[in-house]
Protein backbone atom coordinates (compact mmCIF):
# COMPACT_ATOMS: atom_id res chain seq x y z
CA UNK A 1 0.00 0.00 0.00
CA UNK A 2 1.36 3.40 -0.96
CA UNK A 3 1.68 5.99 1.72
CA UNK A 4 1.88 9.75 1.95
CA UNK A 5 5.49 10.92 1.88
CA UNK A 6 6.83 13.44 4.36
CA UNK A 7 7.35 16.67 2.42
CA UNK A 8 10.60 17.30 4.27
CA UNK A 9 12.06 14.08 2.84
CA UNK A 10 10.78 14.60 -0.71
CA UNK A 11 13.42 14.49 -3.45
CA UNK A 12 10.95 15.84 -6.05
CA UNK A 13 11.89 12.94 -8.33
CA UNK A 14 8.52 11.25 -8.84
CA UNK A 15 9.94 8.70 -11.28
CA UNK A 16 11.92 7.01 -8.49
CA UNK A 17 9.29 7.34 -5.78
CA UNK A 18 6.61 4.80 -4.91
CA UNK A 19 4.69 7.01 -2.52
CA UNK A 20 1.43 8.78 -3.23
CA UNK A 21 1.10 12.47 -2.49
CA UNK A 22 -0.81 15.50 -3.66
CA UNK A 23 2.19 16.97 -5.48
CA UNK A 24 2.98 13.81 -7.47
CA UNK A 25 3.43 14.45 -11.20
CA UNK A 26 3.79 12.29 -14.30
CA UNK A 27 7.34 11.51 -15.51
CA UNK A 28 8.71 14.38 -17.58
CA UNK A 29 10.27 13.99 -21.01
CA UNK A 30 14.07 14.01 -21.00
CA UNK A 31 14.27 15.31 -24.58
CA UNK A 32 16.47 18.37 -24.89
CA UNK A 33 15.59 21.32 -27.15
CA UNK A 34 17.77 21.75 -30.19
CA UNK A 35 19.84 24.93 -30.54
CA UNK A 36 17.33 27.77 -30.92
CA UNK A 37 18.93 28.98 -34.16
CA UNK A 38 18.76 25.51 -35.74
CA UNK A 39 16.21 23.24 -37.38
CA UNK A 40 16.96 19.54 -37.60
CA UNK A 41 14.65 17.26 -39.59
CA UNK A 42 15.24 13.53 -39.11
CA UNK A 43 17.71 12.12 -36.58
CA UNK A 44 19.18 8.70 -37.39
CA UNK A 45 21.26 6.88 -34.77
CA UNK A 46 23.88 4.42 -36.02
CA UNK A 47 24.58 1.83 -33.33
CA UNK A 48 26.37 -1.45 -32.74
CA UNK A 49 26.45 -4.02 -29.98
CA UNK A 50 30.25 -3.88 -29.78
CA UNK A 51 33.14 -1.78 -31.02
CA UNK A 52 35.20 -2.27 -34.15
CA UNK A 53 32.43 -3.30 -36.55
CA UNK A 54 32.47 -0.16 -38.72
CA UNK A 55 29.78 2.00 -37.15
CA UNK A 56 31.60 5.26 -37.87
CA UNK A 57 32.22 4.14 -41.44
CA UNK A 58 28.52 3.48 -42.02
CA UNK A 59 27.63 6.81 -40.38
CA UNK A 60 29.98 8.67 -42.72
CA UNK A 61 28.85 6.85 -45.85
CA UNK A 62 25.17 7.46 -45.09
CA UNK A 63 25.78 11.17 -44.53
CA UNK A 64 27.73 11.40 -47.80
CA UNK A 65 25.05 9.44 -49.68
CA UNK A 66 22.24 11.71 -48.49
CA UNK A 67 24.34 14.80 -49.23
CA UNK A 68 24.83 13.60 -52.81
CA UNK A 69 21.05 13.41 -53.10
CA UNK A 70 20.85 17.11 -52.38
CA UNK A 71 19.95 17.03 -48.69
CA UNK A 72 21.56 19.08 -45.95
CA UNK A 73 23.25 16.54 -43.72
CA UNK A 74 25.14 16.55 -40.45
CA UNK A 75 26.99 14.14 -38.17
CA UNK A 76 26.93 14.36 -34.39
CA UNK A 77 29.84 12.23 -33.18
CA UNK A 78 28.53 10.80 -29.91
CA UNK A 79 31.44 8.37 -29.55
CA UNK A 80 33.24 10.70 -27.15
CA UNK A 81 36.00 8.33 -26.06
CA UNK A 82 36.67 6.96 -29.55
CA UNK A 83 35.95 9.74 -32.06
CA UNK A 84 36.95 8.94 -35.64
CA UNK A 85 34.52 10.92 -37.80
CA UNK A 86 36.78 14.00 -38.31
CA UNK A 87 39.61 11.81 -39.61
CA UNK A 88 37.36 10.25 -42.25
CA UNK A 89 36.55 13.73 -43.61
CA UNK A 90 40.04 15.19 -43.21
CA UNK A 91 38.99 17.71 -40.54
CA UNK A 92 41.61 18.61 -37.96
CA UNK A 93 41.14 22.30 -37.20
CA UNK A 94 39.13 23.48 -34.20
CA UNK A 95 35.63 24.91 -34.02
CA UNK A 96 34.73 28.43 -32.93
CA UNK A 97 32.00 30.23 -31.02
CA UNK A 98 29.57 32.53 -32.83
CA UNK A 99 26.60 34.56 -31.66
CA UNK A 100 24.41 31.50 -32.38
CA UNK A 101 26.51 28.92 -30.56
CA UNK A 102 29.38 26.56 -31.30
CA UNK A 103 29.86 26.34 -35.05
CA UNK A 104 30.34 22.83 -36.48
CA UNK A 105 32.92 22.29 -39.17
CA UNK A 106 31.86 21.55 -42.74
CA UNK A 107 33.41 18.94 -44.97
CA UNK A 108 34.33 19.58 -48.60
CA UNK A 109 30.86 18.54 -49.76
CA UNK A 110 29.06 20.45 -47.01
CA UNK A 111 28.41 17.80 -44.33
CA UNK A 112 28.30 19.53 -40.94
CA UNK A 113 30.29 17.73 -38.26
CA UNK A 114 30.69 18.11 -34.50
CA UNK A 115 33.07 15.85 -32.59
CA UNK A 116 34.99 16.08 -29.34
CA UNK A 117 38.21 15.89 -31.38
CA UNK A 118 37.37 19.29 -32.87
CA UNK A 119 37.40 20.80 -29.38
CA UNK A 120 40.66 19.29 -28.12
CA UNK A 121 43.99 21.08 -28.45
CA UNK A 122 45.62 17.70 -29.11
CA UNK A 123 43.37 15.37 -31.09
CA UNK A 124 45.36 12.34 -29.91
CA UNK A 125 44.73 13.12 -26.23
CA UNK A 126 42.54 10.51 -24.50
CA UNK A 127 39.19 11.61 -23.08
CA UNK A 128 39.24 10.39 -19.47
CA UNK A 129 35.74 11.36 -18.45
CA UNK A 130 33.09 9.50 -16.50
CA UNK A 131 29.60 8.83 -17.80
CA UNK A 132 27.80 11.90 -16.38
CA UNK A 133 30.37 14.28 -17.89
CA UNK A 134 30.14 12.57 -21.28
CA UNK A 135 26.36 12.74 -21.12
CA UNK A 136 26.56 16.46 -20.42
CA UNK A 137 28.82 17.04 -23.43
CA UNK A 138 26.45 15.11 -25.69
CA UNK A 139 23.59 17.29 -24.52
CA UNK A 140 25.62 20.38 -25.37
CA UNK A 141 26.34 19.01 -28.85
CA UNK A 142 22.58 19.11 -29.42
CA UNK A 143 21.62 22.29 -27.58
CA UNK A 144 24.69 24.52 -27.94
CA UNK A 145 25.90 23.74 -31.46
CA UNK A 146 24.56 25.98 -34.23
CA UNK A 147 23.50 23.30 -36.70
CA UNK A 148 21.44 25.67 -38.84
CA UNK A 149 19.20 23.95 -41.38
CA UNK A 150 19.66 20.16 -41.43
CA UNK A 151 17.49 17.63 -43.23
CA UNK A 152 19.17 14.48 -41.92
CA UNK A 153 21.42 14.23 -38.88
CA UNK A 154 23.34 10.99 -38.31
CA UNK A 155 24.50 10.23 -34.78
CA UNK A 156 27.58 8.04 -34.49
CA UNK A 157 26.78 6.25 -31.25
CA UNK A 158 29.27 4.71 -28.84
CA UNK A 159 29.23 0.90 -28.91
CA UNK A 160 27.20 -1.22 -26.54
CA UNK A 161 24.01 -0.67 -24.58
CA UNK A 162 25.31 1.32 -21.63
CA UNK A 163 24.78 4.71 -20.07
CA UNK A 164 25.87 6.92 -22.99
CA UNK A 165 23.71 5.28 -25.71
CA UNK A 166 20.81 5.43 -23.26
CA UNK A 167 21.44 9.15 -22.78
CA UNK A 168 21.33 9.76 -26.54
CA UNK A 169 18.07 7.83 -26.95
CA UNK A 170 16.47 9.81 -24.12
CA UNK A 171 17.88 13.25 -24.96
CA UNK A 172 17.61 13.39 -28.76
CA UNK A 173 14.46 12.91 -30.88
CA UNK A 174 15.75 9.82 -32.67
CA UNK A 175 13.53 8.95 -35.67
CA UNK A 176 15.29 5.79 -36.75
CA UNK A 177 18.11 3.41 -35.85
CA UNK A 178 20.60 1.68 -38.14
CA UNK A 179 22.33 -1.38 -36.66
CA UNK A 180 25.86 -2.30 -37.81
CA UNK A 181 27.27 -5.82 -37.49
CA UNK A 182 29.81 -8.23 -39.04
CA UNK A 183 29.46 -11.85 -40.20
CA UNK A 184 30.85 -13.51 -37.04
CA UNK A 185 28.29 -15.45 -35.05
CA UNK A 186 29.25 -13.81 -31.76
CA UNK A 187 28.64 -10.36 -33.18
CA UNK A 188 25.34 -11.61 -34.55
CA UNK A 189 24.33 -12.49 -31.01
CA UNK A 190 25.50 -9.16 -29.65
CA UNK A 191 23.63 -7.18 -32.30
CA UNK A 192 20.36 -8.54 -30.94
CA UNK A 193 21.08 -6.67 -27.70
CA UNK A 194 21.36 -3.41 -29.65
CA UNK A 195 18.12 -4.11 -31.52
CA UNK A 196 16.25 -4.94 -28.33
CA UNK A 197 17.58 -1.80 -26.63
CA UNK A 198 16.36 0.38 -29.50
CA UNK A 199 12.92 -1.19 -29.34
CA UNK A 200 12.76 -0.91 -25.56
CA UNK A 201 13.37 2.81 -26.08
CA UNK A 202 10.54 2.77 -28.65
CA UNK A 203 12.85 3.63 -31.56
CA UNK A 204 12.26 2.28 -35.06
CA UNK A 205 15.03 0.05 -36.44
CA UNK A 206 15.18 1.02 -40.11
CA UNK A 207 18.00 -1.21 -41.30
CA UNK A 208 20.78 -3.71 -40.61
CA UNK A 209 24.21 -3.29 -42.23
CA UNK A 210 26.72 -6.13 -42.36
CA UNK A 211 30.20 -4.66 -42.70
CA UNK A 212 33.20 -6.69 -43.95
CA UNK A 213 30.65 -9.01 -45.50
CA UNK A 214 32.77 -10.16 -48.45
CA UNK A 215 35.86 -9.44 -50.53
CA UNK A 216 35.47 -8.90 -54.25
CA UNK A 217 38.47 -10.26 -56.14
CA UNK A 218 39.86 -7.61 -58.52
CA UNK A 219 41.04 -10.34 -60.92
CA UNK A 220 38.11 -12.75 -61.27
CA UNK A 221 35.33 -10.53 -59.89
CA UNK A 222 34.19 -13.25 -57.52
CA UNK A 223 32.93 -12.51 -54.03
CA UNK A 224 34.68 -14.33 -51.19
CA UNK A 225 33.25 -14.39 -47.66
CA UNK A 226 36.61 -14.33 -45.89
CA UNK A 227 35.11 -13.73 -42.44
CA UNK A 228 32.53 -16.47 -42.74
CA UNK A 229 29.17 -16.77 -44.45
CA UNK A 230 26.86 -13.78 -44.40
CA UNK A 231 24.17 -13.91 -41.74
CA UNK A 232 22.53 -10.56 -42.41
CA UNK A 233 19.48 -11.98 -44.18
CA UNK A 234 18.65 -14.57 -41.54
CA UNK A 235 19.38 -12.14 -38.71
CA UNK A 236 17.13 -9.51 -40.26
CA UNK A 237 14.35 -12.04 -40.73
CA UNK A 238 14.64 -13.26 -37.15
CA UNK A 239 14.63 -9.74 -35.74
CA UNK A 240 11.96 -8.50 -38.18
CA UNK A 241 14.15 -5.86 -39.86
CA UNK A 242 13.05 -5.08 -43.40
CA UNK A 243 16.05 -3.38 -44.99
CA UNK A 244 19.59 -4.75 -45.09
CA UNK A 245 22.90 -3.88 -46.72
CA UNK A 246 26.28 -5.58 -47.14
CA UNK A 247 29.56 -3.66 -47.21
CA UNK A 248 32.65 -5.32 -48.71
CA UNK A 249 36.21 -5.43 -47.46
CA UNK A 250 37.59 -2.80 -49.83
CA UNK A 251 41.22 -1.63 -49.49
CA UNK A 252 40.37 1.45 -51.58
CA UNK A 253 37.75 2.49 -49.02
CA UNK A 254 40.25 2.04 -46.19
CA UNK A 255 42.73 4.22 -48.07
CA UNK A 256 40.12 6.95 -48.55
CA UNK A 257 39.23 6.95 -44.84
CA UNK A 258 42.88 7.08 -43.75
CA UNK A 259 43.48 9.98 -46.15
CA UNK A 260 40.40 11.89 -44.97
CA UNK A 261 38.79 11.54 -48.38
CA UNK A 262 35.74 9.38 -47.72
CA UNK A 263 33.60 11.80 -49.76
CA UNK A 264 35.42 10.80 -52.92
CA UNK A 265 34.64 7.10 -52.52
CA UNK A 266 32.16 5.72 -55.04
CA UNK A 267 29.93 2.88 -53.92
CA UNK A 268 26.24 2.01 -54.05
CA UNK A 269 26.19 -0.44 -51.17
CA UNK A 270 23.94 1.71 -48.97
CA UNK A 271 21.60 3.10 -51.62
CA UNK A 272 18.66 0.89 -50.67
CA UNK A 273 18.99 1.83 -47.00
CA UNK A 274 19.25 5.50 -47.99
CA UNK A 275 15.97 5.08 -49.90
CA UNK A 276 14.31 3.85 -46.70
CA UNK A 277 15.71 6.73 -44.66
CA UNK A 278 14.55 9.17 -47.33
CA UNK A 279 10.97 7.91 -46.92
CA UNK A 280 10.83 8.31 -43.13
Amino acid sequence: MSQEVNSENCTHDCSSCGSSCSSRTEPQSLLKPVNEASRVGKVIAVVSGKGGVGKSLVTSLLAVTMRRRGYKTAILDADITGPSIPQSFGLHEGTYQSAFGIEPLESKSGVKIMSINLLLEDETAPVLWRGPVIAGVLGQFWTDVHWGEVDYMFVDMPPGTGDVPLTVFQSLPVDGVVIVTTPQELVGMIVEKAVRMARMMEKRVVGLVENMSFFKCPDCGGEHEIFGPSRVAETAERLIIKDTARLPVDPKLAEKVDAGQIESYEGSWLDSLADTIEKL
